[in-house]
């Protein structure tokens, strides 16, 4: 479909009043459904080929009363629509020519066949298409009328027995027509006119077709004729499926904070029932916010298709109509020119609102426009599939198939020795009024919020008075050790992973909690905290303050680079946990966080918040009915990955890590394991110690519930190694890893990931072409944009990348590369280098930026008294290193970039405003101005 053609199909069903229409040969790759303004679009393409493809497009009318759909493939797609007394079904088709294979010809019926089956007998039958095959004229009883146009073909033979088959009859053959409204199909010679679409029709409701013929005179610049026809059948009126409420939070009514802080004075806020106060207090937020504050509203796209060019497409339609070709053709040519003019000016127009938000310095606006003019187009996928594989096309059996998911993963057998509700009498201090402040305050804004509708930012807004409140629930709660309902919920968003769409397996359930619940969160996140710093050790990266990935990529390589220097080989496991964080057993947990020391009076909270917690999740046909969660730690719940972590490392201790001599030894020091969170590796220095060390893992994980997901754990290692053999499932060997986003090579040199991220910086920079190369926005955004959204993309932990010359080319031949394309200056323009840079004018190159990370890390480790990262960054393992030139190491680049010895530098980085000054005077003379 071209540039602008969906603006007039919709214009054209508006005029001629059309419910529903079919598209054939639509060439849009991919499936899915979309809205677009009053209509609503389902559609099947192939998945990279712009070849084929279906749609159906209902209006607003019909799409409220759309039971589901089934995108079978890029011939056939249908829809079932609620109806009275029946339900109707409608397939569209789009047949293969009769130049085609017979087993294309053959699949098509037998994929038709086969979402005939699948309709309900019961269900009015309509399927409308481009059938590519003549019936003719000849009559044939029960299956098409005498009002047929030429002479049947092999095609037409065939589709005929295809009706006889399932009882159907070929609508546009019943009425008496003048020709011009029996042919669909006109050859782009104009010489040959043919009848190849049709409308078929269950034989029992053959008595509701008013009429079915051709409206020539309709147009979107198809070589194909509009087939219309016109039933007589009644819709059923469908309710309203009621979504969250979204409250215009741009600019909160100054009558909101009146009204809820004068309600507020009049609650009683001693000695309550957390629930009844929580109720209370959001029963008062809610009908104030649905009085005062305005709904938001959804933001409709901007139509970019002019008066002008829909002017043309109505002139395009009176030339047809009037049989003048040559006009015609001048038209459509004229239209597609303006069409382009148009997508053009849109664009120059977002542009302009990108470079007035840089202006005015509204960061986030500018970036969500960023987002929206470079990002793809996505549609969401209804369809799912159940237990046996068979779609889902129900909006019903859609929703049940949700909760039974989402059951069967969070399901598990209730601990009757566990009485719900019981309290300890030895509590921890009370909740302060600053604890709760902090806690507010600290709370994001703009995020979606959970069951109660509320969210964080109308709390804020009340300030001293939300404070008091809150105060007062949170103590309630810390002394009763029992939560509000709504702060025990969860509403799961199925978000698609990699994988087919239509398996519930390939989504992520994000989990949206109350807003008023994560202030309490924090503040026990607060009092657990001393706990979960005494137990995690060092080898514990994941969400532990002043640690992060870059932490755990950098001392991969480190060892890598050890062992390399030291040749020595080491082998390592990537462990990948199935479902980790949802298949922790709750009564281990608690004796877990026991035996961890923390205080029964926490372990009480946290175990009272698990007990009642429930869980609906929200489709695109509303949301499921709410069930009990048995297992695994809370989605969105900022507790959630500390627990896991002392989860996690209790397994660990279990399975006697800490105290094993398998490992790898670097000063004086046996490291066998990495941890973020749940992406654990396992290291040694022989397969026979690595085998050793996976199994104990993976025998205690099992007995605490975690599963090893063993086609996704990988085994590498920088000597030789086979694949092995784990309770009969093959474990691979690989050579190169994806470890927290960073590429790990068995041979431990950091060109492989460098060339990775740059292609991966070309392709972020090919996404925003649309915005660099528009006039309307000022070279310094240009610049901002390229910084701000493509170099982060290359620099990504860049701290630990050992770099060569032949590398820091390729980083110098990147940057510049985007400075050109920025430009718009092609290499055969002959300008130097120099004077793109100057053009420019970048306060910093790529390379000084990475050179500039590295110096601020290596003073960041330095500075430490004694970390795992600074043991692997300076220590030695145990080896000889090999005769002649020794190959670069990480912190050979850094005495190179600041031509000072490894004393001297100790010394420096103590000073941090020299060292800073030191770091600046690096990067900058990283940036050349002249070639």
């Amino acid at each position: 479909m071209n540039l602008g053609k969906l603006d007039v199909v919709k214009n054209e069903m508006a005029r001629i009043n059309i419910d529903i229409l079919g598209i054939s040969e639509l060439k849009w790759t991919g499936m899915g459904e979309f809205s677009s303004d009053d209509y609503h679009i389902y559609y099947c393409g192939q998945e990279t080929r712009k070849r084929n493809g279906v749609a159906l497009i209902v209006n607003k009318r019909v799409a409220k009363a759309v039971l589901g759909c089934n995108l079978k493939n890029d011939r056939m797609i249908s829809i079932r629509i609620q109806g009275r007394p029946f339900n109707i079904t409608v397939i569209q088709v789009y047949a293969p020519t009769t130049g085609a294979e017979e087993t294309e010809i053959d699949q098509f019926y037998e994929d038709l066949q086969d979402l005939i089956e699948v309709t309900p007998k019961k269900d009015v039958l309509l399927i409308i298409g481009d059938w590519n095959a003549k019936v003719g004229s000849q009559e044939i009883k029960g299956t098409t009328g005498k009002f047929g146009l030429g002479v049947q073909n092999e095609a037409g033979q065939r589709l005929i027995e295809f009706c006889q088959e399932n009882k159907l009859v070929i609508t546009n053959t019943l009425f008496q027509q003048h020709k011009r409204r029996l042919y669909t199909w006109t050859s782009p010679d104009g010489q040959h006119r043919n009848q190849i679409d049709y409308i078929l029709c269950s034989q029992r409701w053959r008595s509701s077709i008013q009429s079915a013929k051709t409206r020539p005179g309709a147009d979107c610049g198809s070589d194909h004729q509009l087939l219309i026809a016109k039933f007589k059948l009644k819709l059923k009126k469908v309710g309203k499926t009621t979504g969250p409420v979204r409250y215009n939070l741009s600019q909160i009514p100054y009558e909101y904070t009146v009204e809820v802080r004068n309600r507020f004075k009049d609650l009683d806020l001693v000695d309550r029932v957390p629930e009844e106060l929580w109720m209370e207090a959001r029963n008062i937020i809610q009908e104030a916010a649905t009085k005062t504050i305005p709904m938001k509203r959804k933001c409709k796209k901007a139509k970019w298709l002019s008066n002008e060019a829909l002017q043309i497409a109505g002139e395009r339609r009176q030339a047809k109509c009037e049989g003048d070709s040559e006009r015609y053709r001048k038209l459509n040519a004229d239209f597609q020119k303006i069409a382009r003019r148009d997508k053009k000016a849109f664009l120059n127009e977002q542009c302009k609102e990108i470079e007035e938000n840089n202006r005015m310095g509204k960061t986030r606006d500018l970036f969500k426009k960023i987002g929206d003019m470079k990002g793809t187009f996505c549609t969401k996928i209804s369809i799912i599939k159940d237990k046996s594989g068979k779609d889902l096309t129900e909006a019903e059996d859609i929703k049940k198939r949700w909760q039974e998911y989402t059951e069967e993963l969070y399901q598990k057998e209730i601990d009757v020795s566990y009485i719900p509700g019981s309290v300890v009498a030895d509590l921890e201090p009370d909740i302060l009024e600053s604890e709760v402040k902090w806690a507010l305050e600290s709370t994001a804004n703009n995020k979606a919020s959970g069951s109660d509708d509320i969210p964080a930012e109308l709390f804020k807004i009340l300030k001293d008075d939300a404070v008091k409140v809150l105060h007062s629930i949170c103590q309630q709660i810390w002394k009763t050790q029992q939560w509000p309902e709504d702060w025990r919920r969860s509403v799961y968003i199925p978000i698609p992973k990699k994988g087919s769409a239509k398996e519930c397996s390939n989504y992520r359930t994000i989990a949206l909690i109350s807003h008023a619940s994560k202030v309490m969160l924090k503040i026990l996140q607060g009092r657990l905290k001393q706990y979960v710093d005494r137990e995690l050790p060092e080898v514990q990266a994941g969400f532990r303050r002043g640690r992060g990935t870059r932490d755990q990529i950098a001392n991969m390589r480190w060892i890598m680079e050890k062992a390399r220097e030291f040749q020595k080989d080491i082998y390592f496991c990537f462990i990948d946990y199935a479902k980790a964080f949802d298949c922790v057993d709750h009564s281990k947990l608690w004796q877990v966080l026991k035996e961890m020391g923390v205080p029964d009076h926490l372990i009480c909270l946290l175990r009272n918040l698990y007990v009642g917690q429930e869980a609906t999740v929200r489709t695109g046909y509303g949301t499921t009915d709410w069930f009990k969660i048995g297992k695994g730690v809370r989605q969105g719940c900022i507790l959630s990955p500390c627990l896991f972590n002392l989860y996690a490392e209790f397994i660990m201790r279990k399975a006697g890590l800490d105290e094993s001599q398998d490992g790898i030894k670097i000063a004086r020091r046996n490291i066998n394991n990495l941890r973020y969170a749940d992406d654990t590796t396992l290291m040694a220095e022989s397969e026979e110690e690595l085998k050793n060390l996976l199994m104990r893992v993976k025998e205690e994980s099992a007995k605490y519930g975690l599963k090893l997901n063993i086609k996704k754990t990988k085994i590498m290692a920088t000597g030789p190694i086979t694949s092995w053999q784990i309770e009969g499932e093959e474990m691979e060997a690989v050579r190169d890893f994806i470890f927290l986003g960073s590429m790990i090579t068995a041979d431990g040199d950091s060109s492989h990931e460098i060339k990775r991220r740059l292609l991966l910086g070309r392709k972020a920079m090919a996404n925003l072409d649309n915005i660099l190369k528009s006039r309307d926005i000022t070279l310094p955004t240009k610049v901002r944009i390229v910084k701000a959204m493509v170099f982060p993309v290359v620099m990504y932990g860049s701290e630990s990348w050992t770099i060569k010359k032949a590398d820091r080319r390729r980083i110098d031949a990147f940057e510049l590369w985007c400075w050109r394309r920025l430009l718009r200056v092609p290499w055969t323009a002959r300008r130097s280098n120099a004077s793109i840079r100057k053009e420019i004018r970048p306060e910093c190159s790529l390379e000084g930026q990475i050179v500039k990370l590295r110096l601020q890390y290596f003073g960041h480790l330095m500075r430490r008294e004694d970390s795992l990262e600074k043991t692997l960054m300076l220590g030695k393992m145990e080896g000889t290193r090999r005769r002649g030139r020794q190959r670069m190491r990480w912190w050979d680049s850094v005495l190179e970039a600041t031509n000072m010895s490894l004393t001297k530098l100790r010394e420096a980085v103590e000073d941090r405003s020299a060292w800073r000054a030191l770091v600046h005077g690096v990067t900058k003379s990283r940036t050349r101005l002249n070639d």
